[in-house]
């Protein structure tokens, strides 16, 4: 399984970035889909959700500013992150829910 996150990187307070992550190696139409972020010495802290049928839920922290998407034709989850904030700042895995597979993850970083 290959879970290759990307889209991450460096922008201003109030800016937006738009994170994808290619899956390969399982069914993904068949799978809910998480995204998760984590800063140095913090757990990784579940962002957002989306079903199969595309329902969606999401982190108190990041309602209303993100959003998840998915696209089963290119195999591919999206984060769309508006107004981004310090606090967003951290390393943003894809994961299908109730696996144990994890990518390498992409970078944010939010300047105040």
């Amino acid at each position: 399984v290959q879970l290759q996150a990307s889209g991450g990187g460096l922008v201003q307070a109030g800016e937006s970035l738009r994170l994808s992550c290619a899956v390969s190696g399982i069914i993904f139409s068949f799978n809910s889909m998480d995204w998760y972020r984590q800063t140095p010495g913090e757990q990784r802290e579940w962002v957002a959700s989306i079903t199969r049928h595309s329902s969606t839920n999401y982190a108190d922290a990041v309602k209303g500013r993100f959003t998840i998407s998915r696209d089963n034709a290119k195999n591919t989850l999206y984060l769309q992150m508006n107004s981004l904030k310090a606090e967003d700042t951290a390393v943003y895995f894809c994961h299908p829910f109730g696996t144990p597979f994890w990518g390498q993850g992409t970078l944010v970083t939010v300047s105040s």
